[in-house]
């Protein structure tokens, strides 16, 4: 059962919302039931479930209602229709006590502006949700002195936030959100205050957290390279609508339409996809069982000028080429161990692009794709260009 499962989530600003919800039945857009009702519509209809330890990123415009959705989330807006369960709870139907236990217990928000009191120590900021839930001051203090640990604050607990940089008080805000030891945090433009730099070090930050938090995380932003950097999987919203959920190589390699693919058309693919998504399936021999003249013949038939060797576990041993084998052949060679290479270049099926292309630019045979020193797949140089081109015609996912 996912952690967090929204079903048909809408929200319209308006005095007559069921005329708004009719409207969009009929296909109307936003604009134009703005036109004739006066009412806006926030979110139309969104679907979709968040599994447990995900970072599941909503992304979209200015507009375009990512943080309205976020905010029905944690039901800080009433939604118009829909529900949202977490853990099988329905916080849009549950009464205002039992919703209160549940944001106390299970859902801590990190928001865009700091939202620390100035007057308040670090170590004070960071007890303030623990506080209000009445836990006992040395419990507390104790939560909140881990948490500031954990995002490297352990040495400031004593400083005020006007006495720390925008990312550090960042910290104090993420530090503050996970005392409480939620299973959902909520980040709402959580990094998009703070300047290019830090804002980098803050997503690497939470990306090494995650790895020991494995928390759910639901994060909104506006920014492509953020969503994509961060998310497990990326919900893609315009004009209220979720347009795309998916991947971050989901996303790039088959966006869903002209408008997702227009959003994505400036990304540096080489940093987001990797090995898995270009690679193909390779031709290989059995180094137990095969000799140069059943290489020799596999390479005629494929149209080859080499071919991987693997043992019957699928481990790679090398390669051989069509010259090698073909002497080998007339010199009644019958070993493919005596003509078999080993210098074959290989990399792990989560290596990016980036990395791939300095890798196979000198490389005289396609690199080989492995999985703990099993060979899964092989990349060629054409499909390594024609992904980093973005080419239409190349299906990445078999190139």
């Amino acid at each position: 059962m996912p952690v967090i499962d929204v079903k048909g989530l809408s929200k319209v600003f308006g005095r007559n919302p069921k005329q708004a919800l009719k409207l969009l039945d009929e296909g109307v857009s936003k604009d134009e039931i703005l036109k004739k009702t006066g009412n806006t519509v926030g979110v139309n209809r969104a679907t979709f479930s968040v599994e447990e330890g995900e970072i599941f990123v909503i992304m979209g415009l200015s507009g375009s209602g990512k943080s309205t959705l976020v905010r029905l989330v944690n039901r800080l807006i009433e939604p118009t229709e829909g529900s949202v369960l977490i853990d099988g709870d329905d916080l849009a139907t549950m009464d205002m006590k039992s919703l209160r236990k549940i944001r106390r217990e299970k859902l801590s928000m990190v928001f865009q502006r700091f939202a620390l009191f100035p007057h308040k120590s670090i170590l004070e900021n960071a007890e303030f949700g623990l506080e209000i839930q009445n836990v006992p001051a040395e419990e507390r203090k104790k939560k909140a002195q881990d948490a500031l640990e954990m995002v490297g604050l352990g040495g400031y607990i004593h400083q005020s936030p006007g006495q720390l940089s925008g990312g550090m008080q960042q910290r104090v805000g993420l530090a503050r959100a996970l005392a409480n030891d939620p299973e959902v945090l909520l980040m709402d433009e959580a990094f998009s205050a703070l300047d290019p730099l830090i804002r980098k070090e803050m997503q690497d930050e939470l990306i090494d957290l995650q790895e020991s938090m494995q928390k759910t995380i639901l994060f909104i932003t506006h920014d492509l390279d953020e969503a994509l950097r961060l998310g497990d999987r990326i919900a893609l919203m315009k004009d209220g609508s979720i347009v795309q959920i998916g991947t971050p190589e989901e996303i790039l390699v088959n966006p869903a339409n002209d408008y997702v693919e227009k959003f994505v058309e400036d990304v540096d693919r080489s940093k987001v996809l990797t090995a898995q998504n270009i690679m193909k399936r390779p031709e290989t021999i059995n180094i137990e069982k095969h000799g140069p003249r059943v290489a020799l013949e596999r390479m005629r038939e494929e149209g080859l000028s080499s071919i991987l060797v693997v043992d019957g576990k699928r481990n790679l041993k090398g390669y051989v080429t069509a010259d090698d084998a073909s002497e080998a052949r007339k010199n009644e060679v019958r070993d493919i161990k005596e003509i078999l290479r080993t210098d074959i270049e290989k990399v792990d099926k989560e290596t990016s692009m980036n990395e791939i292309f300095n890798v196979i630019h000198d490389s005289p045979v396609p690199v080989a794709v492995v999985e703990n020193d099993k060979l899964v797949g092989i990349v060629v140089r054409g499909a390594v260009i024609a992904a980093l081109a973005g080419d239409g015609e190349v299906n990445i996912g078999d190139a």
